[in-house]
């Protein structure tokens, strides 16, 4: 399976369907802690990770003149990370001083870039969650980065939001939050997910119409079984 395949796979299911699949892989902590969407009511941001990590700042080393380096991370990072990515800052979860600001989100959005997301905060928040492309942090934040954070490193293990993100990662975000699945069993996964979500259209039509959980939701009445076999035959389309 393609990578874009993958992830036009992911677009169609949510981050609690994606949480619980992995949690039945044996994966419990997938899901970024308290980080959520500037705006709501986003299309599903789906793409492969691009990291960058954060230190605490050393004032020695973290002027405001760094920011003149053309190989300064955080610009490097911003320039980098590939189009259809989704770049991922860890900010050690301190949102004291700004992951990054609009300008920045600004040129991601124009590179092609799928999401932006940090466990720390941005500042211009407004101006970022009128962007198009779907931004996740945990609050807004006023100071420069530079005031708590130093970029020490692009595009390698971080942590972020108390999980594990490596870069080619698969990152879904939406309304809820934001998932994070093992790049090597990605395609495993938005293939089971699929078939999860499509089972719970037909639980959603059954408890509509006043049908009981019991043995609905999860299954295990083979009856309800045999009705949702015969429900997808009814419902693909016919040639």
């Amino acid at each position: 399976m393609s990578k874009q395949s993958t992830i036009e796979k992911l677009k169609k299911v949510s981050t609690a369907t994606i949480a619980t699949c992995l949690f039945k892989k044996g994966l419990k902590n997938q899901f970024i802690q308290n980080v959520l969407p500037l705006k709501s009511g986003k299309p599903i941001m789906v793409g492969p990770a691009y990291t960058l990590r954060y230190i605490p700042a050393r004032e020695d080393l973290n002027p405001i003149s760094v920011f003149k380096d053309p190989k300064h991370l955080q610009r490097v990072a911003v320039e980098e990370c590939p189009a259809g990515g989704v770049l991922v800052i860890d900010s050690r979860k301190d949102a004291r001083a700004a992951s990054a600001g609009s300008i920045l989100a600004t040129r991601l959005m124009k590179r092609g870039v799928a999401g932006l997301v940090t466990d720390g905060g941005f500042r211009d928040s407004g101006e970022i969650a009128a962007l198009e492309m779907p931004s996740y942090h945990n609050r807004p934040s006023a100071p420069t980065n530079l005031t708590l954070h130093q970029a020490i490193a692009i595009n390698e293990p971080i942590a972020c939001g108390d999980v594990a993100v490596f870069p080619g990662d698969m990152i879904v975000g939406d309304d809820d939050g934001v998932m994070v699945i093992p790049a090597n069993i990605a395609d495993a996964v938005a293939d089971e997910c699929l078939q999860m979500t499509l089972y719970e259209e037909f639980v959603f039509e059954g408890v509509a119409k006043g049908e009981t959980i019991i043995g609905l939701y999860p299954i295990t009445d083979d009856q309800v079984l045999s009705d949702f076999e015969t429900w997808k035959k009814n419902k693909s389309p016919k040639n």
